[in-house]
């Protein structure tokens, strides 16, 4: 069956059609450069992009669909209202039944996406997933993104236990705050990625965030961007290999927080595959760290197969819709005005309704 699926949980106007978990389409608008002026996400002005944009995604997208399928949350409210409000009218219009889906169960089931011509992609990426092969539960996923750092173990696809999770920021958005602090703009991940390619990642001595207390299971960032923002007041005026050495200074500690989090939790929970998804799972330094914890214990490292479905986008909310259909969790088009936005979705809680 065809699924086209709507995601504006935050700053990304995204719609998507897919066939199982085969990606037909994937058409992804960025605010990131309105939004950039601000330093960070202006919510008013999200939601009116995403009212500007979402027709225009849709009818990109659009291939000829069974179902419609949305996303609830969790997210901004009113961005995710725009998405919502737009599935539900094309759900009653073509009298198709409509999918609600939790943002993070889609970052977690976006390895499962297929290219549309999976023999070519098979060439770049021999670790991909297909449908066709047996899935190996329990299985760990690490959900990097700019809202939610989560450790989860997924016992089945659609049950799902949050191992560790974050007890302030999260990774994405602590990696965004210190390029801010760095003058580097926004979104800063990307380019604090880059910068620290050329600094010395030992050079300024920083905090790894819970050391020693990785048995409580949490991931803190505060701690660490507080003492950041003394280091950079302290080196300025800044000059561009400071910049570099800061940079790459703080992504190695933030980095190694979440290298021993990792080793922690499969030391509880043995698994053989780890899934790593949400947009900072682009990162190829941080890639590099978890593939070798992979190596080392035996357990096969699954990415998604583009980078476009590291960061928010339709098409993951379109496989994970495909299996909640499997499982009957729908609505009739009589049924929409249950479907309300619900901004703190747990990936390990049904909707109200559900």
């Amino acid at each position: 069956m065809k699924i086209l699926s709507i995601d504006t949980s935050c700053d990304e106007t995204t719609a998507a059609v897919t066939e199982g978990t085969k990606v037909l389409s994937n058409v992804i608008w960025s605010q990131a450069s309105m939004h950039a002026k601000f330093g960070g996400i202006y919510p008013s002005l999200a939601k009116r992009a995403h009212e500007e944009r979402i027709d225009w995604v849709i009818n990109k997208a659009l291939v000829g669909i069974d179902a419609v399928a949305v996303t609830l949350g969790p997210g901004l409210a009113i961005a995710l209202e725009v998405g919502i409000k737009a599935a539900k009218k094309l759900a009653k219009e073509y009298k198709k039944p409509l999918i609600a889906v939790n943002h993070v169960e889609g970052h977690v089931l976006s390895v499962l996406a297929e290219p549309k011509n999976l023999k070519t992609e098979k060439l770049k990426n021999k670790k991909l997933i297909t449908s066709h092969q047996s899935l190996i539960f329990p299985v760990l996923s690490l959900i990097a993104s700019g809202g939610t750092t989560q450790l989860i173990l997924v016992e089945e696809i659609g049950k799902y236990k949050i191992i560790a999770q974050t007890s302030d920021d999260a990774l994405g958005e602590a990696l965004d705050k210190a390029a801010r602090m760095l003058g580097l703009g926004y979104p800063g991940g990307a380019v604090l990625e880059k910068i620290s390619k050329d600094g010395d990642p030992n050079f300024y001595p920083l905090p790894i965030p819970m050391i020693g207390q990785e048995d409580k299971l949490k991931f803190s960032y505060s701690g660490l961007k507080t003492a950041f923002y003394k280091l950079v007041e302290k080196e300025k005026p800044l000059t561009k290999e400071k910049i570099q050495n800061l940079a790459a200074s703080y992504q190695n500690v933030a980095f190694q927080h979440v290298e021993r989090m990792i080793k922690k939790v499969v030391e509880i929970y043995p698994v053989n595959e780890f899934w790593f998804g949400g947009g900072v799972s682009a990162n190829i330094e941080l890639r590099r760290r978890i593939r070798s914890i992979c190596r080392k214990g035996g357990i096969a490292l699954y990415l998604p197969y583009s980078k476009k479905l590291c960061t928010d986008n339709a098409a993951m909310i379109g496989v994970a819709a495909y299996f909640k259909f499997g499982r009957k969790r729908f609505l009739n088009p009589n049924d929409l005005d249950k479907v309300e936005r619900v901004p703190r979705a747990k990936v390990d809680k049904r909707f109200p309704w559900e």
